[in-house]
């Protein structure tokens, strides 16, 4: 009842919602544990977009929402039956915390019109309504005041003894009815006419109709949208933890499709929007239930309650239900998450500050869009520009890392190693190509061994992050060979996965480079490179040529040794020669004795 007042309807819809839905759930549905029914901030949502639409007192306003709920309920199929629910993972956490926080804050204020005395403006943005509740301050009203202020205490008592103390755990699902109990009593007794009281609820089940005004339905597109989205995440979010809790797999696709049959029966029996709330799983979680058979537990309740006991809920204050929904909210301001975000990751902080303060001044649609489209942002960027690492072997073996995060690995003299931590593709190959040209110029040598030489001479890739490289990156890695190979600078390419390994092979890319210049390991690769640099080192000993006549020195080192480097195929792993023929693995440079 109190989020259905909160989402602008008459209360006996909260008391729809929290029937029809919760027995289709149980059938359809995938968690044993998840509760679902009418939730504040899918209330707040509704109340948003309905709020401009229609009058709340107006008989379209209540079709309207039952619309929603079915529109709602067809996309949530949609997306479970076409295996979508990947979808809602480009919305990060960051988002969601931010986005929860500052509607909790809004729907807290929103409420207070009944502890005030006084009706403020409603309004999804925190400005105007902090303006209504100033400029209506003479009107106040001190009953329901401190009547709301008694019993929110008593709830977020009983809330924290249920959670600081295992076996009074049973509190914190007896709030809100002691809330309601206190409050009634006390009007029954008092009849406090400053006091304002939910009034005549209907008695009996709702029947069926089919939701009406069509013809609205275009524009509650963008709110069915965002309140799916919501839906979904608040759902199987809560859904998996339980899952997790429990010990057992749950589907998000069939959670979708549960969620979505349950909103679209529900709009045939007069409910609004529903989805899983947080509390009430979680009290069903701490009570024990094990099945969906809580559930058609509770929703046997729920019809009880509506067949036999409305009469009572019409001396409820109002109060004590606008106490009911603050309680419930303030667990959803996440400060925690803000400090924990700025310990951890400025990024995700600065993004945690966008949607919160986005959402409490220009409103839930643009504070959702803003925080989504950021959070995308940051995921191109980052794609866009991945992170590269050079490499060197750690002393004493064969195994290659980053130098940054390993400072006593060295790298070789006229050799650079580099590994590349994403799909190589459209959008980063510019960034990856700028990076490798930097490493080409900018070396440091005080780490560096091998034989001495004055350039990078060799280029090796290690690939085995990539997952994936596209025709884009295909081509600039041929331009960025050609590019090197008039430097005098060889590519090699160390552990390619096989999509990677196809690709370029289909492109022509490994018959370019050379099939000998493909690696199984960055230690192979380094070998036949090192083997290179001192045939090069020693050539330069040589007299030098005029510059019209000298050549590569590919054909320096041919014309020197009379063979090439002999290179078994990429298959086999034996590329290059056998590490058994040195007795210590330590021996620097690492070279192959001339025979």
């Amino acid at each position: 009842m109190s989020y259905a007042k909160l989402a602008g309807l008459e209360p006996i819809y909260g008391l729809y919602s929290g029937f029809v839905p919760i027995f289709i759930y149980a059938i359809f549905g995938s968690s044993r544990q998840l509760a679902i029914g009418p939730v504040a901030l899918v209330s707040l949502l509704v109340s948003n977009v309905l709020s401009g639409i229609a009058d709340s007192s107006d008989a379209l306003y209540t079709e309207l929402a039952i619309l929603l709920a079915l529109m709602v309920g067809i996309l949530e199929c949609i997306m479970g039956l076409l295996r979508l629910g990947w979808l809602i993972r480009f919305i990060s956490h960051s988002v969601i915390s931010g986005f929860t926080t500052a509607s909790a804050i809004v729907i807290a204020l929103s409420q207070a019109k009944y502890f005030l005395g006084y009706d403020i403006e409603r309004s999804s943005e925190i400005v105007p309504i902090i303006k209504s509740i100033i400029s209506g301050a003479d009107e106040f009203s001190w009953p329901p005041f401190v009547m709301g202020s008694i019993i929110l205490i008593i709830l977020q008592t009983m809330k924290h003894l249920g959670k600081s103390r295992k076996h009074l755990r049973f509190l914190r699902a007896m709030g809100p009815l002691t809330a309601v109990v206190l409050g009634t009593t006390f009007v029954k007794i008092y009849h406090p006419s400053s006091i304002t009281l939910v009034g005549d609820i209907p008695q009996g089940l709702p029947s069926f109709s089919i939701p009406r005004s069509f013809k609205y339905a275009k524009s509650l597109i963008p709110t069915t949208l965002l309140i799916t989205g919501v839906a979904i995440l608040e759902s199987v979010g809560i859904a998996k933890a339980l899952a997790a809790k429990n010990g057992y797999e749950l589907d998000s696709n069939q959670e979708l499709f549960g969620l979505g049959v349950a909103n679209i029966f529900g709009s045939f029996f007069s409910a609004y929007p529903t989805t899983g709330s947080f509390s009430r799983s979680a009290v069903n979680h701490e009570s024990g239930a094990k099945s969906g058979l809580s559930g058609i537990v509770t929703g046997i309740i729920m019809g009880c309650a509506l067949l036999f006991l409305t009469p009572l809920f019409e001396y409820i204050p109002q109060c004590a239900l606008a106490a009911i929904v603050i309680s419930a909210v303030i667990s959803l301001v996440d400060y925690e998450e803000a400090i924990f975000l700025w310990r951890v990751d400025k990024k995700d902080f600065l993004l945690w500050t966008i949607t919160s303060t986005t959402t409490l001044f220009l409103g839930i649609e643009i504070g959702v869009l803003v925080g989504v489209g950021v959070s995308l942002a940051f995921v191109i960027h980052e794609s866009a520009n991945p992170h590269i690492a050079v490499l060197g072997r750690l002393p004493g073996t064969t195994v290659y890392r980053n130098i940054q995060q390993y400072p006593e690995a060295y790298t070789y003299n006229g050799i650079v190693i580099v590994r590349i931590d994403a799909p190589i593709y459209f959008a980063n190959i510019s960034y990856i190509k700028d990076r490798l040209r930097e490493y080409e110029v900018v070396v440091d040598k005080s780490t560096r061994r091998g034989p001495e030489v004055e350039r990078i001479y060799f280029v090796i890739l290690e690939m085995a992050p990539v997952t994936y490289i596209d025709s884009s990156a295909v081509q600039a890695l041929k331009d960025l060979h050609h590019e090197y190979k008039s430097r005098d600078i060889q590519i090699a390419i160390s552990n390619p996965n096989r999509e990677v390994l196809l690709t370029l092979s289909k492109s022509r890319a490994v018959e370019l480079i050379g099939k000998e210049w493909y690696f199984v390991r960055v230690h192979d690769a380094v070998q036949v490179c090192l083997q290179h640099v001192q045939s090069i080192k020693e050539a330069s000993k040589t007299s030098d040529p005029s510059p019209e006549e000298k050549p590569s020195f590919f054909q320096r080192f041919l014309k020197q040794r009379g063979e090439d480097v002999l290179v078994a195929s990429l298959e086999s792993g034996s590329n290059s020669p056998s590490d058994s023929t040195h007795s210590d693995p330590q021996l620097e440079p690492l070279l192959f004795r001339k025979p």
